[in-house]
């Protein structure tokens, strides 16, 4: 008998991913109520950790070149390949203020990554027939989120025309792939109960684009800050009408796919309190924290009761 040994799919990268969301989130804590930095640097830690086993449990399962680009074309977790460079490239803006040396390299060569890969996919988008059927929120992914990360780590590092472009290249197809989306999910086909948590990434634009644009801006409160955050808050409401439904799909890792969301819309929201003179502001403040790394955290201890379920199959 021998053991089979499935390839992690793409969208297990998405648990780094929301751990470097929730990484950011204590680290803006860090700045504007003064939390430990410890925790935070142990969030970015871990979610290092998280995925260079992930890249390791891709790559040693990988079996040729056949498999990597049938992944890639696949229409429903091809999109979640995005996810490869993003975290490293959130890293390194956060090491560029004390290792510059390792953080711009990192971040650039990220960029890049992200840059073809997306190129690709809209190539892909261009040419290649799919219908409606494949089409959901995680197709955001290597367009609009990798645009609007973009936007925000080379911000970090001091490019602030390229961090504009980068910004720019989001929003464009935060609008575009946006109305293909909707169009989608007002038309049908019903979507598998599975794909229902990336619904979460449909709701991420807003405060990532904000969180890039307060990094743009120096931190400072604007108009367009706040046209952002009413839009954060009119995508985030629908959520609160979908608990019940989410409550009765069973947990699988797809539902990490809420977790950039929730911890990209608190670091935002940190954001905008800051700005804001009185006790209830800082209490507040406190409060989104607790719900996003609650959340995240109860998603976090689900997936490991999970793994130690899973059995390796044999043949």
């Amino acid at each position: 008998m021998r053991t089979l040994r499935p390839r992690p799919p793409l969208n297990t990268f998405g648990i780094a991913f929301g751990l470097t969301g929730l990484a950011g989130a204590w680290t803006e804590a860090a700045r504007s109520l003064a939390s430990p930095q410890f925790i935070a640097e142990a969030l970015w830690v871990l979610a290092l950790l998280v995925w260079l086993a992930t890249a390791v449990l891709f790559i040693s399962r990988l079996h040729g070149w056949n498999e990597l680009t049938g992944d890639l074309k696949n229409p429903v977790l091809g999109p979640f390949a995005a996810l490869i460079p993003i975290p490293p490239m959130l890293l390194g803006a956060h090491l560029e203020p004390t290792l510059p040396q390792v953080g711009v390299p990192l971040v650039w060569v990220c960029v890049v990554v992200s840059a073809v890969f997306g190129s690709w996919f809209i190539s892909q988008l261009l040419t290649v027939s799919r219908g409606f059927g494949p089409v959901h929120s995680g197709y955001f992914l290597p367009t609009v989120a990798a645009g609007l990360l973009t936007a925000q780590s080379l911000a970090v590092i001091g490019e602030p025309k390229l961090a504009v472009g980068a910004l720019g290249i989001g929003m464009l197809f935060w609008l575009l792939i946006g109305g293909a989306v909707i169009a989608r999910l007002i038309a049908g086909p019903d979507s598998l109960a599975a794909l229902m948590p990336t619904l979460g990434i449909f709701s991420a634009p807003p405060a990532v684009a904000g969180n890039a644009w307060w990094i743009i801006s120096g931190g400072q409160g604007s108009m367009i800050s706040e046209l952002l955050a009413g839009a954060m808050a009119a995508v985030i409401a629908p959520h609160l009408f979908l608990v019940r439904r989410y409550a009765k799909l069973p947990f699988a890792l797809g539902f990490w796919a809420l977790t950039f969301t929730a911890a990209a819309s608190a670091t935002f929201t940190l954001r905008l309190l800051s700005l804001e003179s009185g006790a209830w502001a800082a209490v507040a403040a406190w409060c989104v924290l607790a719900a996003a790394t609650l959340f995240i955290g109860a998603i976090g201890v689900r997936s490991l009761a999970l793994l130690r379920q899973r059995q390796p199959v044999r043949s």
